[in-house]
């Protein structure tokens, strides 16, 4: 893959068709890492996944709100409402508790109105801390497959318990804010 030259837009590119198939963006961060690399593995999931994200915010602003609510479900008022108080707080949180699915979530955003720079910005910081995790997954398995002895099984360990974590205090966050 690193040697043909238009790998890269092509795997940068396929982040938002499979965002609207809800393919797992872990899966292909995984895969650009394996292939490419930790650096541009991870920078080109980055540009694919920002890609993505405005794809599906532009989607909810042309989407009929019916359509929306059929899609989000009865809960669509009270997304909207910590949508709005909370800006890129709240993106952020979103995009760590994929709940509802990244395409979704973005089309929510979208049709709510969520200004642009606010989600731009919750979606880069949330996307920071999976980015990660799967980086050292990915140059780990790479690790794995060219030398299996130089594997740190405490750096993938750690980065399970780190992301877990982080997940943890980020949903704690997000049921306080629906509850108010």
């Amino acid at each position: 893959m690193r040697q043909t030259a238009w790998a890269p837009v092509a795997l940068v590119l396929a982040f938002t068709p499979a965002a609207f198939l809800l393919f797992p963006r872990p899966l292909l961060t995984l895969f650009a890492v394996v292939a490419f690399g930790t650096w541009l593995g991870v920078t080109y999931s980055a540009a694919g996944i920002l890609g993505a994200a405005l794809a599906t915010y532009y989607a909810g602003r042309l989407v009929r709100r019916e359509t929306l609510v059929r899609l989000a479900g009865k809960e669509l008022a009270e997304a909207d409402k910590v949508l709005r108080r909370h800006g890129v707080l709240s993106i952020f949180a979103t995009s760590m508790v994929p709940l509802p699915p990244f395409a979704v979530q973005g089309m929510i955003a979208g049709a709510v109105r969520i200004r642009l720079w606010d989600y731009t910005i919750g979606t880069v910081l949330g996307m920071l801390p999976g980015l990660l995790a799967v980086s050292l997954f990915g140059d780990q398995i790479t690790t794995a497959l060219e030398d299996p002895a130089r594997v740190s099984y405490w750096i993938v360990g750690g980065a399970v318990v780190a992301l877990a974590v982080f997940i943890c205090i980020v949903r704690r966050w997000a049921s306080k804010q629906q509850s108010m």
